[in-house]
């Protein structure tokens, strides 16, 4: 069942930024420690135009001013229509922590070109963010039952959720009672979130797994 949910939500989302031009093959990169790169592709699916392609890591709080740890090559290319070319993201050695995930952005931005001597022809940049989680090698537990673990309350009209792993865990969505949270977002490494809500009732959630599927309904 997670793998038919994991493959229509990877479809949706490939046939959704194929009719933007440039389709990138993920919408997560895991970097794990020890290894040499991490890659993504990214491919021209339309027939005519070629694109320009920049890419670039960046801290994933915008106001955190210190260096990035990840250099992306190619930074800027061509991809003629109907190619594909990889994307290789290497970390630099930075001291990150080694008791739980990290995480960061990557940038890949399309340029279409403006066809020489029509004037009126508009260039399209279209800019999008991916995720990068650098993931020490020594961490405790299963990324992929990371989500399981995630341990809800109430507290007044807010639902607390502790995440007690060493992994961030994506999620989906969040219900309570039937009612669904606004924005469910990222909940960190040993850390919580809270959201505000009008009722109660049973919590049931669902996530983003490494490879961008959604998981089974889990619930508390």
């Amino acid at each position: 069942m997670k793998r038919i949910i994991a493959g229509v939500a990877l479809s949706f989302l490939l046939v959704t930024a194929a009719k933007a031009g440039v389709v990138v093959g993920g919408t997560r990169v895991i970097y794990e420690e020890g290894k040499r790169e991490a890659s993504i592709s990214v491919t021209n699916a339309d027939t005519h135009t070629p694109y320009l392609v920049q890419s670039w890591a960046e801290n994933f709080n915008e106001n955190d001013k210190r260096p990035v740890p990840f250099i992306v090559t190619p930074p800027l290319f061509r991809l003629d229509p109907e190619k594909r070319n990889m994307l290789r993201i290497s970390f630099t050695g930075m001291e990150l922590p080694h008791d739980r995930e990290s995480v960061f952005w990557l940038n890949v931005k399309t340029i279409s070109p403006s066809q020489k001597g029509d004037v009126n022809k508009l260039q399209v940049n279209i800019k999008s963010k991916f995720k990068i989680f650098y993931r020490p090698s020594d961490l405790a537990g299963d990324p992929e039952k990371a989500w399981q673990q995630l341990q809800f309350h109430t507290t007044g009209n807010q639902l607390v959720v502790n995440n007690p792993t060493p992994y961030f865990v994506s999620l989906f969505s969040v219900s309570v009672g039937g009612k669904e949270v606004d924005e469910p977002g990222m909940v960190a490494p040993m850390s919580s979130l809270t959201w505000p809500i009008s009722g109660s009732g049973t919590v049931k959630w669902r996530a983003i797994n490494d490879f961008g599927g959604i998981t089974d309904v889990a619930q508390q």
